[in-house]
């Protein structure tokens, strides 16, 4: 028996401790409330893996500043709730693949984030072992297969891992993830022919977070709802709620289980919204800061999840100040063990390097 096919019965569970999940991989569960409701395991998990991730890209934009990261930083503050609610509606040994806003996706799939802000900083302990910095990073233990640079590169590649599982016969899924800027890319349309013509188990979440590159949707898309794109080649597709974590769960669900089932692919438009730059380059001027702070104070994934917590009783404000302590606790020793590890020697130059 494939292990792919030993894992079925298994699904993705949280840690109580945000800086233990983290070594040992471990994510949210699927025990399912009903209708996108979580139960309390789950929004305390979904909680910290959401908190983790914003902790853990705000210490990269500050260590960026500083100069202890280079190359391009895409940083994923705000858009949270869609990583964490998408695997909350996965099982083990379903597949992850996306773009260059990929820190998120890493950490929400049990990815250690030493390992990660180590390969950020460009240290031989880092997941690529110092060598593919902020775009490109993978996990084969984790099922993460990136992190890819180049726009809307992983589509294809997306659709490629779901035909590899339809044809291993493994009942394994494939998460694509995707912006709205990179919707519109051709390969993307090819992708979503192939996979509908051979009904392959691929999920497209395309994250609509409203500017690709600086450029309003409205200005770059003569269709702004993206879960239509996939009309013309029979994809089904819907609009989902992407900076409530339970609406991106309950709309997961529903797409997993059409892959799962042998129908084909399913497109998932994420309306969500960042927070930062498109990259930190990128000072946001196409915006106003009171744009920002309207959905900050309305939309907050974070904060919404931490209102439901302590109107629930789930826990008290002291306890969730004493995950957010572990958080930063972790974050800080993640940023401290980055900086301590070796550069890969020059000799490394070569290596892992395809040279026809």
């Amino acid at each position: 028996m494939a292990k792919a096919q030993r894992k079925t019965a298994k699904t993705r569970k949280p840690s109580a401790t945000p800086a233990k999940a983290r070594g040992n991989g471990k994510a949210a569960p699927k025990t399912s409330a009903g209708n996108g409701a979580l139960t309390k395991e789950q929004e305390i998990g979904a909680f910290e893996r959401m908190l983790l991730i914003r902790r853990f890209e705000e210490r990269s934009g500050q260590m960026y500043g500083m100069g202890l990261i280079g190359g391009f930083c895409h940083l994923y503050i705000g858009q949270e709730a869609v990583i964490v609610g998408m695997l909350l509606a996965t099982e083990e040994g379903d597949q992850i693949i996306t773009g260059y806003r990929d820190h998120g996706h890493m950490l929400a799939s049990g990815m250690d984030p030493r390992g990660v802000m180590a390969e950020l900083t460009g240290r031989r302990t880092g997941y690529s072992q110092g060598k593919g910095g902020s775009m490109h990073m993978f996990s084969r233990e984790k099922d993460f297969f990136g992190g890819h640079g180049i726009v809307a590169a992983q589509v294809p590649l997306g659709t490629g891992i779901a035909f590899a599982n339809r044809y291993r016969e493994n009942n394994r899924v494939c998460l694509t993830f995707f912006g709205e800027g990179a919707a519109n890319q051709g390969q993307v349309y090819e992708s979503f022919n192939m996979a509908e013509l051979w009904k392959l188990p691929v999920v497209y979440v395309i994250e609509n977070n409203r500017y690709a590159m600086g450029t309003s949707v409205d200005r770059s898309s003569a269709q702004t709802d993206f879960s239509k794109r996939g009309l013309s080649f029979n994809v089904p597709g819907e609009q989902v709620d992407g900076m409530d974590v339970r609406a991106v769960k309950a709309a997961g669900e529903k797409a997993v289980a059409w892959c799962r089932s042998g129908k084909g692919p399913y497109i998932l438009e994420m309306l969500t919204y960042r927070y930062r730059g498109h990259s930190m380059s990128d000072p946001a001027k196409y915006r106003t800061r009171e744009e920002v702070q309207k959905i900050r104070d309305e939309s907050d994934p974070i904060e919404m999840a931490r209102k439901r917590i302590l109107e629930k009783k789930w826990a008290s404000d002291d306890e969730l100040k004493a995950i957010e302590k572990r958080i930063r606790d972790t974050v800080t020793e993640a940023a401290e063990f980055a900086q301590a590890g070796p550069e890969p020697d020059p000799s490394e130059l070569w290596t892992d390097v395809y040279r026809s």
